[in-house]
């Protein structure tokens, strides 16, 4: 993408000036970022893919060395004449005033009497200001199967940084290495201490409490709170009041920790009682066990809440449900004397809200479950025979009509239609109910 401002322009146009990878430098990342190999054959002649030299190897070894080019190589028993490697490796450089991570990806074809043909892309580059501000220049990611799928083909740019550039700086780092005099400045000392530069440079650039950390030699402390920024701001003024007592943290991760449950109790974390203890692990232990002991008061405090609301919504539902039963049996009361018959058949009005239950559970479908009692233009009805029900039927009451007529399971019986018919037959009888509750 193009330049937003001053600051991306001006990198963009300084990293143009960057100068090819130099023959050291391919000549390190050759050695040292792949493997190097000697293919053999079952009758010992061995070659080494390195140089293309080959020569008789009478016994077989692990290791050997090239008689031509002196490369130490790890002996393979194979046929295979080709091999191809790939490694990412940086280089750490300067230029102009900027601090940049250059990231390359080193490409080795291998082919039996043949010297191997490295060469390299560059990837990407990371620039720091003074100040620590980042820029990235690269070319294009694409989306793939893999995390580092790049279009190579595609021009350097200003990229918004990734996972994949990130992955990349992790890798090899040529050890000749140029930084600005800031870094110096700040103390650094040409070593990462296992630090990823794109966590460690910036870091040193802009938060004076990494050149303190740095300065002071706390590399472990130092690690430890770059990887858990949080945990940084957190312990960071606790921190110093423990080196202003030269107390010594023996253990990192358990001293954050003990800073994290004094804060949660309410402790003065600027007090060396607190923060400062003889016996680290013990003190840990004892905060961690009043924590414990508050969280399950605070916890028996949220199940009783709860527990009081379940029964407040429990008493409101029967409240809720008593005034249904009162509702339904005031409108439809009139109705329930009602009974419609063939001689067969008897359908009769379900005459009140616990009846709906039972007809539900018998039938195994929702005339309970979504409230058909609350309805207000339809009359709820049991087709039944010999006392055994065969189907429910929701007639409308605006109509005369039936709307719907189920069977167990919400399916339709063999005496599906003959309900149907007798119940819109009898829909003058119902009218009338109708109009003397009127």
């Amino acid at each position: 993408m193009k330049p937003r401002n001053k600051f991306e322009k001006a990198v963009f146009a300084q990293s143009k000036k960057l100068p090819r990878i130099s023959k050291a430098q391919m000549k390190w990342a050759f050695r040292e970022c792949i493997a190097h190999f000697a293919h053999r054959l079952p009758k010992g002649r061995t070659t080494c893919m390195d140089c293309g030299h080959s020569w008789i190897m009478s016994e077989q070894t692990k290791q050997c060395t090239c008689p031509e080019c002196g490369a130490r190589l790890e002996v393979r028993l194979t046929y295979a004449r080709k091999v191809q490697q790939k490694q990412y490796f940086t280089i750490l450089t300067t230029s102009g005033e900027y601090q940049v991570l250059r990231m390359f990806l080193l490409i080795v074809e291998m082919e039996k009497g043949l010297k191997a043909q490295p060469y390299a892309f560059e990837i990407g580059q990371y620039w720091w200001n003074k100040e620590g501000r980042k820029a990235v220049v690269g070319i294009q990611r694409i989306l793939g199967r893999y995390l580092d799928t790049f279009s190579f083909g595609s021009p350097m740019a200003i990229r918004q940084d990734n996972i994949a550039y990130d992955h990349i700086s992790y890798c090899p780092m040529y050890p000749k290495i140029r930084v600005i005099d800031t870094l110096k400045r700040n103390g650094f000392k040409r070593n990462f201490h296992g630090i990823v530069p794109t966590k460690l440079i910036p870091a040193l650039l802009s938060d004076s409490r990494v050149e303190t950390l740095m300065k002071a030699g706390k590399i472990n402390h130092l690690r430890h709170f770059l990887f858990n920024p949080q945990t940084f701001d957190r312990c960071w003024n606790s921190y110093k009041i423990a080196m202003r007592n030269k107390y010594d943290i023996s253990d990192m991760v358990i001293w954050c920790d003990l800073v994290y449950l004094l804060d949660k109790l309410g402790k003065d974390l600027r007090n060396p009682h607190f923060v400062c203890p003889p016996d680290l692990k013990a003190a840990h232990d004892r905060y961690m066990e009043k924590r414990q002991v508050i969280l399950e008061r605070e916890r028996e405090q949220q199940r009783i809440l709860q527990e009081a609301e379940r029964l407040e919504r429990e008493r409101k539902k029967l409240e809720d449900m008593e005034k249904d039963k009162e509702n339904y049996i005031r409108k439809k009361a009139v109705f329930f004397n009602l009974a419609l018959t063939d001689g067969l058949l008897v359908i009769k009005v379900l005459q009140s809200v616990d009846e709906f239950l039972e007809e539900g559970k018998a039938m195994h479908h929702c005339v309970y479950t979504n409230e058909y009692y609350n309805q207000d233009n339809t009359l709820i009805l049991s087709a039944r025979i010999d006392g055994k029900r065969i189907e429910t039927v929701e007639l409308s009451l605006d109509t005369f009509k039936v709307v719907q007529s189920r069977g167990v399971c919400n399916s339709n019986t063999e005496y599906h239609d003959r309900i149907i018919n007798l119940v819109e037959s009898n829909a003058e009888l119902i009218r009338q109910r109708m109009n003397k509750a009127a």
